[in-house]
């Protein structure tokens, strides 16, 4: 919901000191108090961050969240389309109570009567906001997400392609249509705006390893529910890729290179 792992650990800080100071006799429900508790201060935190990301320099992306290890994230589909990059970016495009009340119906599956009272609105108000938002979301959605063979086999030929420096060959695995966003918070050298285009997107992406250090290794991860790539450089992570896929091509590519945003990704191990 926060699109930041640092702010959702304060959020849930914050939450955790609260209850500590509340009386749990009288509370009826922990699950809907704390529950309760969290989407209101995430609330009042994405009304001051919303200013924030106005500001901020360049595309701004979501932290990328490694899910290698959640194997339970890939057998179910409806949770790995939650925390997507895709989908994340998306719930950008809501507003704060929108996004609440979508998140705790679409997501966390809570009843109308459940929401209404957590976001102090009516139901038939918390009914229009969801439909309004199912809306918004299904239309940005991609067109088709490619299971993990699938997914594998657009990474493993996207890397060759890059490697080799092959234009052509980097150019045949990317959409006519693809988009390419890069996140460097004004903070490292990432490009302003979004690239359209396979030919354009294809000769940044080369640049980019053109400018590259001499020595740097890249590893395949799953990466919000999604195949995707992380660069290190001694042994940090210097840049994480993801990947959304269609018909056989990457459809678009996020990139994100904003250290701030990388520094909870494990250092590579030897």
């Amino acid at each position: 919901m926060l699109g930041t792992v640092m702010d959702a650990e304060d959020i849930l800080q914050e939450a955790f000191l609260r209850w500590r100071g509340v009386d749990i006799a009288s509370v009826e429900s922990a699950r809907a108090y704390l529950t309760t508790i969290v989407t209101r201060l995430s609330l009042d935190f994405l009304g001051s961050a919303r200013v924030r990301r106005e500001e901020y320099v360049g595309p701004w992306l979501p932290e990328p969240l490694l899910t290698d290890e959640g194997a339970d994230v890939e057998s179910s589909i409806e949770l790995a389309e939650s925390v997507s990059m895709a989908f994340l970016v998306l719930l950008e495009s809501l507003s704060p109570m929108e996004r609440a009340v979508f998140l705790l119906r679409e997501v966390f599956a809570y009843d109308y009567p459940e929401v209404a009272q957590i976001v102090e609105k009516s139901e038939e108000n918390c009914r229009q906001i969801v439909r309004r938002a199912k809306e918004r979301v299904a239309a940005g959605r991609p067109r088709f997400r490619p299971d993990r063979e699938q997914g594998n086999r657009l990474l493993d030929r996207f890397v060759t392609a890059c490697v080799e420096g092959d234009l052509a060959g980097l150019e045949s695995v990317l959409a006519a249509d693809i988009t390419l966003w890069s996140d460097g918070g004004g903070k490292v050298n990432a490009a302003r705006l979004p690239i359209h285009g396979a030919d354009k997107v294809a000769r940044f992406l080369l640049g980019i390893l053109r400018q590259a250090p001499e020595v740097y290794s890249v590893r395949s991860a799953w990466i919000n529910g999604a195949a995707g790539l992380i660069v290190y450089v001694a042994g940090r992570a210097l840049s994480v890729y993801t990947f959304d896929g269609a018909d056989d091509a990457i459809q678009a590519i996020r990139i994100v290179v904003n250290p701030d945003k990388l520094a909870h990704i494990p250092p590579l191990s030897e």
